[in-house]
């Protein structure tokens, strides 16, 4: 179901991206997802821009807070009460970076650092549900996260956000988690040099023809495209250093 105007209580549902330019970062996007890119004038709003495919809004980007904020995806889980998520978080020895937090008429958000050190954010909707396109070309399709302990991930993320964990398609070294029976996102245990954290990931119509706009456009292929279980895959950096996926999608 690529559009959307509502997300179950659990479920990733927002992405934003920080930069140091974001004049040069909204070019970038634009010329690689066919995205429009509107900055939001009001003072209050920070310069944060809501990125848009065929009217949708599909992902947020906004200026780096602070000259040591490396550029980033963010990923944001819906939640019915942002205020009684980021409690279970302190009770399950998280780490609360910010928040809880009114955005304007938008919503209300925190953002946690969970037991192995990522970061994720919590939404509670109000005028903006999260994505109104997903799981096409120029959106967001998956989201996957890497860590030491896949442990400590599995009893964090079920009691925080009441993720369940698929048996079938999980195992010692990746979960797959799903919310009332619907997959979400995934985790594994991180590889040798793989940072802690989420990456998100984008579907493409042709990940090779992708990468290769990629580079054109000033960014750097860091994986190559490869063809794997879903699909074919390429991991990428955007010119300021932002990592996220691109898959040509089975199916």
């Amino acid at each position: 179901m690529p559009e959307r105007t509502e997300y179950t209580p659990g479920t990733p549902s927002w992405i934003d991206v920080n930069s140091p330019e974001p004049d040069a970062a909204a070019a970038f996007y634009g010329a690689l997802f066919g995205w429009s890119v509107e900055a939001d004038d009001r003072p209050e709003a920070g310069g944060y821009r809501i990125c848009t495919l065929r009217g949708k809004s599909v992902a947020g980007l906004g200026p780096s807070m602070s000259p040591d904020a490396p550029p980033s995806w963010s990923v944001y889980v819906t939640a019915a009460d942002a205020d009684a998520t980021v409690s279970r978080a302190e009770i399950h020895n998280g780490t609360i970076v910010a928040g809880p937090m009114d955005v304007l008429d938008a919503g209300r958000m925190a953002v946690l650092q969970d037991t192995n050190g990522a970061f994720i954010s919590v939404w509670q909707p109000r005028s903006h549900p999260g994505a109104g396109l997903v799981n096409e070309p120029g959106t967001f399709c998956w989201n996957e996260l890497a860590v030491p302990d896949i442990r400590r991930a599995h009893e964090f993320y079920t009691a925080v956000f009441g993720w369940d964990v698929d048996p079938e398609l999980s195992s010692d070294s990746a979960l797959f988690f799903n919310v009332e029976g619907q997959l979400v996102c995934g985790a594994h245990l991180a590889g040798e040099g793989e940072p802690t954290g989420w990456t998100v990931w984008f579907a493409v119509e042709d990940c090779d023809a992708s990468a290769a706009k990629v580079t054109e456009l000033g960014g750097a292929v860091a994986m190559p495209p490869s063809d794997i279980d879903f699909g074919r895959a390429a991991v990428v950096t955007d010119p300021h250093g932002a990592v996220f996926g691109i898959a040509k999608l089975k199916g």
